[in-house]
């Protein structure tokens, strides 16, 4: 099974991309699910279909499509928790409706679009799933928060029947509702699902994200923050796709300039997703909707390739044992040396990396090896991060 994630700025193309990439599929004989979160209905736009709804429906031979609604999946998956912290915030006196929107976190919608994704894949009903993904990538960081807690939350699920009585007592001393058993249990198989979701994310064999660009500065410095967040928690990137470069043969003088104007960014895609494969579609003549064009899109974008195929392999993190040292080597693309900053917490190597809006940030496992040896020194050689850990010292 493959499951392929279109990532990259907002109007970028990638729903487009996605959707003809799910046409080309389905027409190789894989039966394949397209899906957006989008709340504008994107899909219903693209395939011109008004009445692509929240359940999966097949619009072609082999071809399925499904519109997430975030705010349904949250409910459905999240109530209880939801309600909890919602009613902190009212027994403090804040409006009900009020306390539920201060208790939504940043990109939960987004994290709980991927949760249906889990369930699907699960589900093995189809071979291959392409996502469209929304423009932000907060929700990758949330994949992380299983190696934060650990299992915390399942064993405090154990342990509140032990203490039923003193919560009760706490209750009425703080007049702050107290988490049932049934809420602690909830947020565990949250923490067990969100688990899943990383392994399935981070199955290089499984899952690649695909960078949608424009021949544009803004785009292109978006799709490098997403390779390096990628990089960081270990999610194959395998292919960029530069879209809706103008056609540099015309007489016109001011469409001339912006021509060679795409054309330096096009060379400066090139250059900044080396070694990723680079697709480069040029700007259709009129707007792209309808199965008939999306599939034209699909030719030029893949002509007798089979879009499942895993264009680019590349190793986010590896280790190597020298002696009586160990060195850990992490892609970290587009950092400089003052960018980056390591904290080491018993078996965990927190590795944070500055970008233009703040920190991207990851845990990783550190093995065996290196519990008894201290971390040392940590350089970097171009786009490798190279951390060593050296024993006796």
């Amino acid at each position: 099974m493959r499951l392929i994630i279109y990532t990259g700025k907002g109007g970028t193309g990638k729903t487009v991309t996605s959707c003809s990439t799910a046409i080309k599929l389905a027409e190789y004989g894989h039966k394949t699910l397209v899906i957006s979160s989008d709340p504008a209905h994107t899909l219903s736009d693209a395939f011109m279909m008004p009445d692509i709804s929240y359940q999966v429906q097949e619009i072609l031979p082999k071809l399925n499509v499904l519109q997430i609604d975030p705010v349904t999946e949250m409910r459905n998956q999240f109530d209880t928790t939801l309600s909890y912290m919602a009613s902190i915030f009212s027994a403090k006196g804040i409006d009900e409706t009020l306390a539920y929107e201060i208790a939504m976190l940043p990109g939960m919608t987004q994290l709980f679009s991927l949760l249906k994704v889990e369930e699907l894949v699960k589900q093995k009903r189809f071979d291959v799933i392409v996502i469209d993904m929304p423009a932000s990538g907060e929700a990758l960081r949330y994949l992380y928060f299983p190696k934060l807690v650990g299992s915390i939350g399942r064993k405090m699920a154990g342990l509140l029947g032990m203490f039923s009585g003193v919560t009760r007592i706490f209750q009425v001393l703080s007049k702050n509702p107290i988490p049932t058993k049934d809420n602690i249990q909830v947020e565990a198989d949250l923490l067990n699902r969100i688990q899943d979701l990383s392994e399935i994310i981070q199955n290089n064999d499984m899952t690649s994200i695909r960078l949608v660009v424009n021949p544009d500065t803004f785009s292109i410095e978006n799709a490098k923050r997403a390779l390096m967040s990628a990089s960081l928690f270990g999610i194959n990137v395998d292919l960029a796709i530069i879209n809706k470069i103008m056609p540099s043969q015309t007489s016109d003088r001011y469409y001339a300039n912006w021509a060679v104007f795409q054309g330096g960014k096009v060379e400066e895609a090139r250059s900044n997703f080396y070694p990723l494969p680079l697709k480069e579609i040029h700007l259709h003549n009129t707007e792209l909707r309808g199965l008939e064009m999306l599939r034209n899109n699909g030719e030029l974008l893949f002509g007798n390739e089979d879009p499942s195929q895993i264009y680019y392999r590349g190793k986010a993190i590896s280790f190597a044992t020298e002696e009586n040292s160990l060195r850990m080597t992490v892609k970290v693309p587009f950092t400089e040396k003052d960018d980056f900053d390591l904290e080491r917490h018993g078996d965990q190597l927190t590795i944070k990396v500055k970008n233009p809006v703040g920190y991207i940030a990851n845990i990783i496992p550190l093995p065996s090896a290196a519990l008894t040896m201290k971390l040392v020194k940590a350089k970097l050689n171009g786009d490798e991060l190279n951390v060593i850990f050296t024993r006796g010292i």
